[in-house]
């Protein structure tokens, strides 16, 4: 690339906007960063937004078109697994490639290939009764094993990559003629999920099975945690839908899941599948990608405002910190699963769940919930992006504490990021897939109430 096709990028990436804008009203010294910033949230929000599409765009496993579990801009990885890809972190991504090219990073007709790349890889790689593993070979689309004995069918995986099949096919289902017949092909393989089998002939979900190892792994699902929407699309299904009972006998525990208390200062109606009593940020996040939280709610909670307090409260932890971890702060907050000083851990706001980590997604996916306050460790992350910024967006994770920067990233975190910053600004990934008919059928089945239901 050439200077001035270099220059032509960056001012189409938002990135020069620092140094050419002039200072207006929204210009802010990050209290915490030290550096000056004059670019406004909007090109902010499409600066992280641009990025972190790129990473299932441009970082994407080439033969596949399918997001690459993880990427480590020092090439070193885990296992030789450069070229594992992932069903749900690729579900996310179909949703922010869905967003870049109602936005313009791509062309229509670049977006639709990568689609049908992504669409001819799912319809051959290795399948259990319609369910997909949690991990395959890109290139050859053979399951890789998450685990000893999880080789198989991952339930919830599969939920959060049929959020953004469902999402597709809305998208495309009255475009072209092209468009069309791939919005058929996501069809076929949303009605070939058997959730039904993933009962156990029981009225609750599993989250695994293995060909191998059968139910061995016995994790059934309970709420709450991240997997509302594998239980919401296990009662959308058309083909294999499980009754009403499955939800709340499974995941309501009978109403168990119910329990209302106070952490912080804020209300929660839910009890967490957590021994802390709280669990990690991702939980607010990984089911509402699609799902429309505002207005949501059924006997158990009131969606928005329980993931807003539950957001709240780990701001609240962190501003508090009770550990006395650097750097911690009202702009620099959001405890959640992601890499971890030692290893990958599921950070939480809690004695045993706080090693002194900062997971960019947390903060910025929690946008739809908190925006002032998300906005402001945006900002400062922004400020000391010489440190947590790349190629793709902000890095996975960094400790103040710890002087730790590694410059990696995951696919599910990148994924949340680059969809909740859509849906805070326009509700694109929101109104695609509450307006799927399977959807709408099956929240007013399971007694659901909220303004996008018809």
């Amino acid at each position: 690339m050439n200077m001035k096709n270099l220059y032509i990028y960056l001012i189409l990436s938002g990135f020069v906007l620092t140094a050419f804008s002039c200072k207006n009203k929204n210009d802010e010294k990050d209290s915490q960063g030290g550096e000056e910033t004059t670019i406004s949230d909007e090109a902010l929000l499409d600066s992280v937004q641009r990025r972190t599409f790129n990473y299932f765009w441009d970082g994407a496993e080439p033969t596949s078109g399918m997001a690459r579990e993880r990427y480590h801009v020092d090439g070193v990885y885990p296992k030789n697994d450069k070229n594992v890809v992932t069903s749900g972190g690729s579900g996310f991504g179909i949703m922010a490639i869905i967003a870049g090219i109602d936005r313009g990073y791509v062309t229509r007709e670049q977006g639709l290939e990568r689609m049908t790349r992504i669409v001819s890889f799912l319809e051959k790689a290795d399948s259990f009764h319609g369910v997909y593993p949690h991990w395959w070979n890109g290139e050859t689309g053979e399951v890789k094993g998450f685990s000893d004995k999880d080789n198989g069918g991952d339930l919830v995986e599969t939920s959060f990559l049929m959020q953004g099949l469902l999402a597709l096919n809305q998208y495309y289902i009255n475009g072209t003629d092209a468009e069309k017949a791939l919005a058929a092909r996501v069809d076929k393989l949303w009605r070939n999920v058997d959730w039904n089998w993933h009962r156990n002939s029981q009225n609750v979900l599993y989250w695994h099975w293995s060909p191998d190892h059968s139910w061995e792994m016995n994790f059934p699902i309970r709420g709450y945690n991240e997997c509302l929407i594998t239980y919401i699309l296990a009662a959308c299904s058309p083909t294999h839908g499980v009754p009403v009972e499955v939800y709340d006998e499974g995941w309501g525990e009978g109403g168990k899941i119910v329990g209302p208390h106070e952490l912080e200062g804020y209300r929660l109606n839910m009890r967490y599948q957590s021994n802390s009593g709280i669990g990690p940020l991702f939980w607010a996040h990984y089911s509402f990608l699609g799902l429309n939280p505002n207005g949501l709610k059924d006997k158990y909670a009131d969606y928005f405002e329980e993931m807003k307090n539950y957001t709240l409260i780990n701001r609240a932890y962190c501003i508090r910190n009770p550990k006395g971890y650097k750097g911690y702060g009202e702009n620099a907050w959001g405890l959640t699963a992601s890499y971890s000083v030692q290893g990958y851990a599921a950070h939480e706001p809690s004695e045993n769940g706080d090693h002194g980590v900062i997971t960019p997604t947390a903060a910025l996916s929690s946008i739809v919930y908190t925006p002032q306050e998300s906005m402001k460790v945006m900002r400062y992350l922004y400020g000391m992006k010489d440190k947590v910024w790349g190629e793709y967006g902000f890095y996975d994770a960094y400790s103040e504490t710890d002087n730790w920067y590694p410059q990696r990233y995951l696919a599910i975190d990148q994924g949340t990021t680059a969809v909740m910053i859509e849906n805070y600004r326009s509700q694109l990934l929101w109104s695609l897939f509450m307006n799927h008919p399977d959807v709408q059928k099956g929240l007013k089945k399971l007694g659901f109430e909220s303004p996008s239901l018809k």
